[in-house]
């Protein structure tokens, strides 16, 4: 398709698509630039553009919203902070921190250092591994981890343990 027709067609038809997908996604502006994109890669264009949009972008929106649900209950799965931390309250030591307001903190990190921390910890990954996955040095890795750490520590109020040296 000639770029001049494509950019008539986004000039006339985008607002429509985006109100249209946005009945069944959070994400209608990226699944309206994909409908567009995927009307440009064809080899021929359809018979009436128009609808052919239409369609792609209802398809596509409702994708969206089947990929964000199962998004939301992955994501409501992973956080879970029994899983993540302790048992229930009745099985806490004493002195111990609440597994909800750890949870919120490990939240309330910045992705890099939450990533971190998760793959580290729970994931049993090396500062290598992190390393390797966040496309960073392994010292990255462990400035990040301690970082996240350390906020940790202090929205929870908690100091680290140190451990003692026996005299030898």
């Amino acid at each position: 398709m000639e770029p001049e027709r494509l950019g008539e067609l986004l000039d006339r038809h985008a607002a429509a698509l985006e109100l249209f997908a946005r009945q069944w996604c959070d994400t209608p502006e990226d699944v309206v630039q994909d409908a567009f994109l995927k009307l440009a890669a064809l080899p021929t264009p359809p018979d009436e553009p128009a609808a052919w949009l239409f369609r792609v972008v209802r398809n596509g929106a409702m994708d969206a919203s089947r990929a964000a649900r199962r998004r939301r209950k992955h994501e409501a799965l992973a956080t879970r902070s029994a899983a993540w931390f302790e048992g229930p309250d009745s099985d806490r030591p004493v002195g111990t921190i609440d597994p909800e307001d750890a949870a919120d903190a490990l939240r309330a990190l910045p992705d890099e250092e939450r990533e971190v921390i998760v793959a580290h910890l729970w994931g049993g990954l090396s500062f290598d591994q992190v390393a390797g996955l966040i496309s960073g040095s392994s010292s990255t890795a462990h400035r990040l981890y301690s970082r996240g750490l350390s906020a940790l520590r202090e929205r929870l109020g908690v100091t680290c343990r140190k451990t003692r040296r026996n005299p030898s």
